[in-house]
């Protein structure tokens, strides 16, 4: 009667477990291959020096959903972004829309980097209209590391009037 229990039992469990763990199958369950691929192979995970002038940080939350999504550019002295990281807390789609937005950004200016918006990164993604909210986050994560970037250069140009 037990093996009998463990069979019937068992038999979703490894419906649950393939689900989980072959990619063939997760892509049948309606993420779009590009989210899969930025979810297993995320670029530029990590973090830089938050106190450092020429980097800015974006820190951005959706608490209806649980994301939180931390994205950090460092910029040259030209206005270029050299580098930038990412680290999320959330779901597939919140991660690799993370990942997506450090490599649109590296190598734009800031006028470009403002300018991307979260309809481009949820096209390139195919996101569903139930996870839109997480290219909005991108997005939102951009403009707050743009900020905080230019919040700190006019510190910057504040520090040089004064000291003159």
């Amino acid at each position: 009667m037990a093996s009998t229990l463990a069979n019937k039992c068992g038999a979703p469990l490894s419906l649950i477990n393939r689900l989980l763990c072959v990619p063939q199958w997760r892509l049948g369950c309606g993420y779009h291959e590009k989210v899969v691929d930025h979810y297993e192979n995320p670029r530029n995970v990590g973090s830089m020096d938050k106190n450092a002038k020429n980097v800015g940080t974006g820190l951005v939350g959706a608490p209806a959903c649980g994301d939180v999504m931390k994205l950090q550019i460092e910029v040259d002295i030209d206005g270029k972004i050299v580098d930038a990281k990412f680290k999320t807390f959330g779901c597939g789609s919140a991660i690799a829309s993370s990942s997506l937005a450090t490599e649109w950004v590296k190598g734009k200016s800031i006028d470009e980097a403002s300018k991307i918006k979260n309809t481009e990164i949820a096209k390139e993604l195919s996101l569903p209209p139930v996870k839109l909210h997480c290219s909005m986050l991108a997005e939102d994560a951009i403009k707050a590391a743009l900020a905080d970037y230019h919040l700190k250069q006019e510190g910057e140009e504040g520090k040089k009037i004064a000291s003159h």
